[in-house]
């Protein structure tokens, strides 16, 4: 699997006597999907090979479909292109429609499938951490497209409340909206709120709170320390979708004694459901922990 780490582009011989999977983003190097899929499939004896692939942003659409044509099995989509392959897909996954973004492709006569498992990945990481969200207060940070991925199985999960705090209000009120009928109908208090108020609120205490947001990648936070005071009480956890560094949004919930976790969790486990999509195998033999283990030593 390793010999095709990185592609620009296509290569037919690669597609010869093998089942082929890959990763496409933009930048793509340092994609840790490879390293997860060789070990999935290591564990649970399937013989493919996945790489990482990196079209440009005008050249998504022509290398998507080339892929499948030349015998491509399946796809991982990452940024920017989540929504491109959601345009091209001619069936989309109830996962999928709800989130409004793919992250995962396969062929099945002739079409095109897309899936979203980003939120179930997450979910999956959180009750493995001893986390259940059911009847929980939780509170997510940021109303782009991280958060839009997520929301539909939390909600699934039957928290008591959901919170979208966003810098700009109508971006997480419009995205609220779009879960409003989900949230109804499973009895989930559901609201958008202007990231300030999380400023002045010191009489709600959140069990979960998410950083959605893209702050990190500034080594920033999206909270305030005034607003870190109001969120962050013990036994509340703190949970970043980023990965490979304590955040200063982790910093904050630490100080404050809150347990924290990076999203590495929710890479591998949302790794891990395309992977059964893909090859039709159970969720046992791919020991999920043991590869998160070996890649925190990585």
């Amino acid at each position: 699997m390793s010999n095709y780490p990185f592609l620009s582009q296509l290569e037919t011989e690669l597609f010869q006597g093998r089942d082929v999977y890959a990763v496409f983003g933009n930048p793509i190097a340092h994609s840790k999907s490879p390293l997860i899929h060789e070990k999935f499939a290591c564990n649970s004896k399937q013989a493919l090979v996945y790489v990482r692939i990196q079209p440009q942003p005008d050249q998504f659409t022509k290398m998507l479909v080339a892929f499948f044509k030349m015998g491509g099995k399946g796809l991982s989509i990452t940024v920017p292109f989540k929504l491109d392959a959601l345009s091209l897909c001619q069936q989309l996954t109830p996962r999928a429609k709800l989130a409004g973004a793919v992250n995962t492709v396969w062929q099945d006569n002739g079409q095109l499938i897309g899936d979203n498992t980003d939120g179930v990945g997450l979910v999956r990481d959180l009750r493995s951490q001893g986390i259940d969200l059911k009847n929980q207060r939780i509170l997510i940070l940021g109303a782009g497209g991280a958060s839009r991925g997520i929301i539909g199985p939390i909600l699934q999960a039957e928290p008591d409340s959901l919170i979208v705090a966003n810098r700009t209000v109508h971006k997480a009120q419009e995205l609220v909206a779009s879960f409003q009928d989900l949230a109804n109908t499973l009895a989930v208090d559901l609201e958008a709120w202007p990231m300030e108020r999380l400023d002045q609120v010191n009489q709600v205490h959140f069990d979960l709170v998410i950083n959605a947001s893209a702050a990190g990648l500034d080594q920033q936070s999206p909270l305030s320390d005034l607003a870190a005071n109001q969120v962050f009480h013990s036994p509340c956890f703190a949970y970043d979708l980023l990965y490979g560094r304590v955040t200063p949004f982790m910093q904050q919930a630490l100080q404050r004694g809150c347990r924290i976790s990076d999203g590495l969790g929710m890479l591998v486990e949302q790794a891990a459901e395309a992977f059964m999509l893909w090859r039709k195998v159970d969720l046992q033999s791919l020991d999920t922990r043991s590869v998160l283990a070996s890649l925190r030593q990585v």
